[in-house]
């Protein structure tokens, strides 16, 4: 998938307006990884190659730090390593089958398992090379091990995790992995992913965000937008 684009194709002003442009960080949701986070990456990202979990990881990132910004009581030093080693684990999984563990009218549920217990594995080397609180560190290793087949939350921490995994599917390159994933159409994609997102969220913060991104995804494939071009 083609990554968006960070610089210009056109400047139809015709004149520069970088220099009026408010410092980034007055303005809400414009941060980037935290240091320490970008730590966690480093180590983590070799274990992401896998089903397009490093970039999903990445927004996944985006999300969850927005959710913290709406929870002032979560622990930042827990969701945002937890979102970032929760899918490691697939790594250590068959790569043909990877998606029979998702798939629709199937599902293998043993390798979802798998996936979850790898990952707490990971987590833990990963979080332990890099000297983090031994505290911290268990629950972060306890919110991955089990952040898919676990149906209730252990705490705010491990809903904002498994929230912000889920809403990036709703995100257009959420959207257009699965169609890939499954062979659907846009229109496909959407319902499935809508199916197995907005039932299954903890928080109303994320609920609502829920609703914005599918109405992005909605409006995507609608004809009124398609004849567009």
């Amino acid at each position: 998938m083609a990554l968006p684009p960070q610089e210009p194709s056109a400047n139809h002003l015709g004149t520069d307006v970088t220099p009026f442009l408010p410092d980034p960080t007055t303005v809400t949701g414009t941060a980037g990884f935290r240091p320490a986070d970008a730590e966690v990456w480093r180590l983590a990202v070799e274990h992401l190659h896998v089903r397009s979990n490093d970039a999903h990881t990445a927004y996944s990132y985006g999300l969850a730090a927005a959710l913290c910004d709406l929870h002032p009581d979560a622990d930042r030093d827990v969701v945002l390593p937890a979102i970032i080693l929760h899918d490691t684990g697939w790594s250590r999984v068959a790569a043909d089958e990877v998606l029979e563990a998702i798939r629709p009218g199937g599902g293998r549920e043993d390798l979802v398992i798998r996936h979850e217990k790898e990952g707490a594995a990971i987590a833990s080397d990963v979080l332990g090379r890099l000297g983090r609180d031994p505290a911290r560190t268990a629950e972060i290793v306890g919110i991955i091990d089990g952040h898919d087949s676990r149906l209730t939350s252990l705490s705010l921490n491990d809903a904002l995790v498994k929230d912000a995994d889920k809403l990036w599917r709703l995100t257009p390159h959420g959207v257009e992995t699965v169609m890939d994933w499954f062979g659907l159409t846009r229109q496909q994609a959407h319902v499935l992913i809508g199916s197995r997102v907005h039932d299954h969220l903890f928080t109303d913060a994320a609920r609502t965000m829920a609703r914005a991104l599918a109405a992005v995804a909605l409006i995507d494939s609608a004809p009124q937008r398609t004849a567009l071009g």
